[in-house]
């Protein structure tokens, strides 16, 4: 079977005192565009990335991402699908969350366990567990419909769920192959 080769791209810097000034809640508060540091940083990626021959660009719907991805597509000529199981992790699944102070607590007490909900607690936030299903099946979506490098803008847990990888900071990228199941 193929390999494709997937570029997990994280979005870059957002501006969340835009959104927590204006009071906004829940997915609301997931309006924030990007900082001017983070249009750069969208910039000097599609600089970086121009020559691995994408032909596939694929975003989470959250503004900080689509914005990101409108400037990598445009610069790199690629049209930009939007799938939404590549959207944060949510940090109250009910969506009542009031500004990032509320997600910096969830997150938290998400590292706190890990990532997982302890043994027979179910808690507001959503497991790194549904994350990586989530984006795997996304994935697999987005990687049957091209036979070159996909390019990927989504967010740092959901990069975290699908690679490990802790640190990846604003702007910048890990590499990720998808190999379907035989």
């Amino acid at each position: 079977m193929p390999v494709t080769q997937i570029y997990l791209v994280r979005n870059g810097e957002p501006d969340y005192a835009r959104v927590d000034g204006q009071g906004l809640r829940g997915a609301a508060a997931d309006s924030a565009p990007l900082t001017p540091d983070g249009v750069r940083q969208a910039e000097d990626l599609a600089d970086i990335l121009g020559g691995i021959g994408a032909n596939y660009l694929v975003s989470s719907p959250f503004t900080r991402a689509l914005q990101f991805a409108a400037i990598v597509g445009h610069r790199l000529a690629l049209g930009v699908r939007v799938d939404h199981d590549l959207r944060d992790w949510l940090p109250d699944q009910s969506g009542s969350w009031r500004g990032h102070a509320d997600v910096q607590a969830a997150k938290a007490e998400f590292e706190t366990y890990g990532g997982e909900w302890p043994d027979g607690i179910q808690r507001s936030w959503e497991p790194l567990s549904k994350v990586r299903e989530r984006a795997e099946t996304a994935l697999a979506r987005h990687a049957a419909g091209t036979d070159g490098p996909v390019l990927a803008i989504t967010h740092a847990t959901v990069i975290r769920a699908l690679t490990g990888e802790t640190g990846t900071a604003h702007g910048a990228h890990e590499y990720y192959r998808y190999a379907p199941a035989v």
